[in-house]
């Protein structure tokens, strides 16, 4: 496998986060004085065509194996190729992928022209706006997420706040029709998509931090932790790492697929900030 290059690296006063062109992936961000926000596996394959096991995966333009459930790769090609660089600063980069960017096998899957602009921007806040533009003749659908880890001291003790009351459904059970009920305590594998755009918060007493949420354009949100079954039969995840994180991420997925009418953009953020609890 070939080595991917070195991360671009946006630092400032306020905080430092590093981006690879593949996938234009947010590896980590931290803001000054405080501790990595983001979690990245110590097993993490940085190689080409290879997805990056913790930071902000994009999902795109399909979701998990998507609507059918039969969708390979998971979660698309977005995460796997290599996005153009647009500009940079120290504060803020810009990253753009086109149906041109698509290896042939993808573009036969998704036979649609398209234009994602991805920007992040860093500083006490790390924010990420994917916007997609439909630049075919035809109505294009796509389902969506900025699939986030965040680091947490102890994900048993911690606990998502927010979501009281939300429908969701439970991959894991296969049940679509549950309702929350107060905080989300995760006791077991875990992989629930949320009818609820947030905001949300993970409460995390171990660290002494709350992680604030805040989304745009996201009709769900989707709470992951493989536990400690699954986190063995994961190559790029070290077994005991799945205490140390919590993913909770902004997506439209299964039935909140989104559809762009040609000469159309679509555009969902994802907005996380550091707090006291």
């Amino acid at each position: 496998m070939t080595a991917l290059q070195q991360p671009l690296t946006l630092a400032n006063v306020q905080g430092t986060a590093t981006v690879y062109e593949q996938g234009a992936h947010v590896a980590s961000w931290t803001p000054a004085q405080q501790d990595p926000v983001l979690f990245l596996s110590r097993k993490a394959v940085f190689a080409e065509g290879k997805a990056i096991r913790g930071g902000v995966p994009i999902c795109f333009p399909w979701f998990g194996p998507g609507r059918s459930g039969d969708r390979s790769p998971a979660h698309g090609y977005a995460r796997t190729i290599p996005w153009r660089p647009v500009s940079a600063t120290d504060e803020e980069a810009v990253f753009r992928l086109t149906e041109a960017d698509l290896p042939e096998q993808a573009r036969a899957e998704f036979p649609h022209e398209f234009s994602c602009e991805y920007t992040v921007t860093v500083g006490a806040a790390l924010e990420m706006k994917l916007a997609t533009t439909n630049t075919g003749g035809e109505p294009m659908e796509i389902e969506e997420a900025l699939h986030a880890y965040l680091a947490v001291g102890d994900v048993r003790q911690a606990g998502v706040q927010g979501l009281d009351g939300v429908s969701y459904v439970d991959k894991v059970t296969g049940k679509t029709d549950m309702k929350q009920s107060g905080e989300i305590v995760i006791s077991g594998e875990t992989d629930r998509v949320y009818r609820s755009g947030g905001p949300v918060s993970v409460v995390d007493p171990l660290l002494g931090r709350t992680l604030r949420i805040t989304t745009s354009g996201a009709a769900d949100t989707v709470v992951w932790n493989p536990w400690e079954d699954n986190a063995r039969a994961i190559g790029d995840f070290a077994d005991d790492e799945w205490t140390a994180m919590i993913c909770v991420e902004a997506a439209n997925a299964l039935d909140d697929y989104v559809t762009i009418a040609p000469g159309e953009t679509h555009e969902i953020v994802y907005r996380l900030e550091v707090g006291s609890i």
